[in-house]
């Protein structure tokens, strides 16, 4: 069944008028679109921990978030009901209560292949489970072992890779190593079947991962590879819907070998590309009102005139974006990461007329409708 992306924030809503999220933690896994200033201490050149990035943040302070505002998964955060996001686990100073509602181990340039985040000097996947079993332990400190063991079996688990894997088969000649696509879709797939059970043995039950963007469409790689262009590239799309499946295939078979393993994949594929290829019938819209103030208004005794009126909010003014082959950043034909900087020519005035900030990432308005249509596809099915 298909709910639309206002009625599930409904039903979220619903389930934190106690004042509490629906789920006990939420942890996150993968790679820069996910990270959230892990890389911040890292001596590495993949990392955002300087403006013009995190501009249109909290503060305008830019916290290695990828991104000129919010994160698809800070979004998600906020719709499950946390007050906070979960913080970057290797960026905090302490770890202790700070990690109750959960914590942040992705790392920019990781990736499912090992071989890929070695290459940068990031966080590789394997060493984000270690931090994750670290986390564990300081959580069984604070709680004892029963309700760490609660928090751990109901949190949901958010994997978020794939990305950075087949940018660098594509443009790294040791990453690629002669594999066919087929072949080094394979190992990856091997390597995420591995992942899977690894966490799932440490606990996790409710595993949400998102299968690969569409590749062809991100400005850096229509820079590489559009023959100049400004479309997105056919031959990296197909690539990527072939993974896709593959991917599908994969976590069924996941399914049926773990028992109680709750696995979600989301699609961004199919709602990055529509808002890529159809701009002006997506874009920013108006926000619901948060959990604090919904607390708040229950406080009065609003609560039910209040959910009646978003959850009749079915027309809601949006907004088109206007630029889709160019990243805000500089000239957004090659600009990412450090060369996304202050003294980037060109930056635009406005991110939320542009899909992507940078030549990768998407903008915090992007991000914000891919958040609605992860929560619209899958995190109801998590949260059950």
């Amino acid at each position: 069944m298909v709910y639309s992306s206002s009625l599930l924030t409904c039903f979220l809503l619903l389930a934190v008028v106690n004042g509490k999220p629906i789920v006990p933690a939420l942890f996150i896994f993968g790679d820069s679109i996910g990270d959230a200033g892990n890389n911040n201490q890292l001596l590495t050149l993949v990392k955002s921990n300087f403006p013009p990035y995190g501009r249109d943040f909290k503060n305008h302070i830019p916290t290695g978030r990828f991104c000129n505002g919010k994160l698809a998964t800070d979004f998600i955060a906020e719709k499950l009901g946390f007050t906070s996001p979960q913080p970057a686990y290797f960026n905090l100073e302490a770890k202790g209560n700070n990690l109750l509602n959960g914590a942040n181990f992705a790392s920019a340039a990781s990736g499912f292949y090992d071989l890929v985040p070695m290459l940068y000097n990031t966080i590789p996947l394997y060493k984000q489970m270690e931090y994750y079993e670290e986390c564990q332990s300081i959580l069984v400190e604070i709680v004892g072992q029963s309700k760490a063991s609660s928090i751990i079996s109901n949190a949901i688990y958010l994997i978020i890779d794939g990305s950075s894997d087949f940018i660098n088969y594509y443009t790294n000649i040791l990453v690629h190593n002669g594999h066919t696509f087929e072949q080094f879709s394979d190992i990856v797939l091997q390597s995420y079947s591995k992942y899977i059970q690894h966490i799932y043995a440490l606990g996790a039950r409710r595993i949400g991962v998102t299968n690969l963007a569409p590749t062809g469409c991100l400005p850096i790689v229509i820079t590489l590879f559009g023959s100049h262009r400004n479309e997105c590239v056919d031959w990296l799309n197909k690539d990527a819907i072939y993974y896709n499946k593959r991917l599908n295939y994969t976590s069924e078979k996941l399914q049926k070998l773990l028992p109680d393993l709750n696995l979600v994949v989301f699609d961004i594929y199919q709602p990055l590309y529509n808002l890529i290829t159809k701009p002006s019938e997506n874009g920013t819209k108006s926000n619901y009102p948060s959990v604090p103030i919904l607390l708040f208004l229950m406080n009065l005794g609003f609560v039910i005139v209040y959910l009646f009126l978003i959850c009749g909010m079915h027309s809601t003014a949006i907004t088109g974006f206007l630029e889709t082959r160019r990243g805000c950043c500089g000239t957004g034909l090659i600009e990412l990461s450090i060369l996304c900087n202050e003294k980037s020519i060109g930056t635009c005035v406005n991110a939320s007329e542009y899909v992507f900030w940078d030549t990768v990432h998407p903008t915090e308005a992007a991000n914000q409708i891919l958040a609605d249509q992860m929560i619209a596809a899958g995190i109801s099915q998590l949260t059950s």
